[in-house]
């Protein structure tokens, strides 16, 4: 009689007893059983698909047929240690272990081997699991392995028996719970950082509105009085203030694109001198009873750098010295453009900022201690820090309560002065 033959004859008496077929035909995981001469005589559905094979194609080849060519000479000898003595093990869990479909390409797997005696032989049952996606996702495997190990340990000392089918339900019982946990954590950490996004905007936005009111409120004074000049002049700061928001807007919406890498600076030549002064044109709507702007430039005239990205920064630096300063006091504010660098500097009386606050400043929505009972949302230096970085500049400071606070900035010229 043929080994095929043989093998028939075998599963025909594997079949006859009572459960084994139904949990072939319906199992998830791949299911073959094998002689003790390694020849495989019967195989479940799963495994068929999983290998690439047609209905009992399998039957009567070596199970080295799965095995990808490169280990299937050491694998003849492990499967003859194994059984000189057999025993219940898992593989694949602990190392890269790889099976071969018929076409030849190979996939990760673990296999779980359960040796069991009948009356006419040994035979070892393998259970098959295709790890693909689960390789694909490195370090959500590791961190699954870890609790999958922990798990086993703790089940090992309490449960002598279980099944594979047992094993693979508790396995993704608890991939789904951690995946709905994590699921739930972005969830609450999303809605929070929107929150955070509305309150931040309101207060970024309060120069160009204000400048805004301001300006329609001149322009309609202007159009009584028949002054066209003048009320053209303010229609065209409404605009561009208009048109700021948008900006702020964008780019508050988008904040998260900094970690990205998807903001990138746009370089153009500016008047240092003409770009601040329209500046200072917005801020001065916002500047308290008595204080002052005070403004000078040294250098040259021109340099070359993002006019947007400059415009946050100084709009951001700006409005903080005149909210943290008190009324009747001047907010000093100096430009110098050298052959190298770009310098430019902020200097208020305000409250100051404490030692113990000054480590913690450009972190993401921080609050001063001595500034809680002040509006803010703590994100305005985070913002300036990133795009001073993205400018390949440096932010420095100087502070002391009740003294003020001075900001320097350093960029790069990049206009070959």
């Amino acid at each position: 009689m043929s080994t095929f033959e043989v093998s028939q004859s075998q599963a025909k008496k594997m079949d006859s007893k009572e459960g084994l077929e139904a949990l072939f035909e319906f199992a998830t995981e791949g299911i073959l059983v094998t002689n003790h001469t390694g020849t495989i005589i019967k195989t479940n559905p799963a495994t068929e698909r999983m290998f690439g094979y047609g209905k009992n194609e399998l039957i009567g080849k070596k199970v080295e047929v799965l095995v990808p060519a490169r280990h299937s000479h050491s694998h003849v000898a492990h499967r003859d240690k194994y059984n000189g003595s057999p025993h219940a093990r898992s593989m694949g869990a602990a190392m890269d272990l790889y099976a071969k479909r018929q076409d030849g390409s190979e996939f990760p797997v673990e296999i779980s081997l359960s040796p069991f005696t009948a009356s006419d032989g040994q035979f070892v049952i393998a259970f098959i699991i295709d790890i693909t996606i689960r390789k694909k996702a490195e370090e959500s495997v590791i961190q699954q392995k870890k609790e999958l190990e922990l798990l086993n340990t703790d089940l090992e000392k309490r449960v002598k028996e279980r099944t594979m089918i047992l094993e693979e339900a508790i396995s993704e019982l608890n991939q789904t719970k951690e995946e709905l946990n994590d699921a739930l954590q972005k969830e609450k950490e999303l809605n929070d950082l929107k929150s955070r996004f509305v309150s931040m905007a309101s207060h970024e936005f309060r120069t160009p509105l204000a400048t805004i009111l301001s300006s329609l409120s001149l322009a309609t004074k202007y159009s009584e009085k028949g002054d066209k000049e003048n009320q053209a002049k303010h229609i065209n700061r409404i605009k561009t203030s208009i048109g700021n928001l948008t900006d702020i807007l964008n780019d508050f919406l988008s904040i998260s694109k900094f970690e990205e890498g998807k903001i990138s600076a746009s370089p153009e030549k500016l008047n240092i001198k003409e770009f601040v002064s329209e500046l200072l044109k917005e801020v001065q709507s916002i500047v308290k009873t008595g204080q002052n702007l005070d403004y000078t430039h040294s250098g040259y005239a021109e340099t070359v750098s993002d006019k947007k990205f400059l415009r946050h920064i100084l709009l951001n630096l700006l409005s903080n010295a005149i909210k943290f300063s008190p009324e009747g006091k001047s907010i000093v504010l100096k430009t110098e453009v050298n052959k190298s660098h770009f310098i430019f500097s902020v200097k208020d009386s305000g409250i100051g900022i404490s030692e113990e606050d000054q480590k913690h400043l450009f972190e993401r929505f921080f609050r001063a201690h001595n500034a809680t009972n002040i509006q803010g949302t703590g994100l305005g230096l985070n913002i300036v820090s990133k795009y001073v970085e993205m400018l390949d500049g440096t932010i420095d400071f100087k502070s002391a309560l009740a003294k003020g606070t001075t900001f320097t900035i350093h960029l790069p010229t990049g206009n070959g002065n």
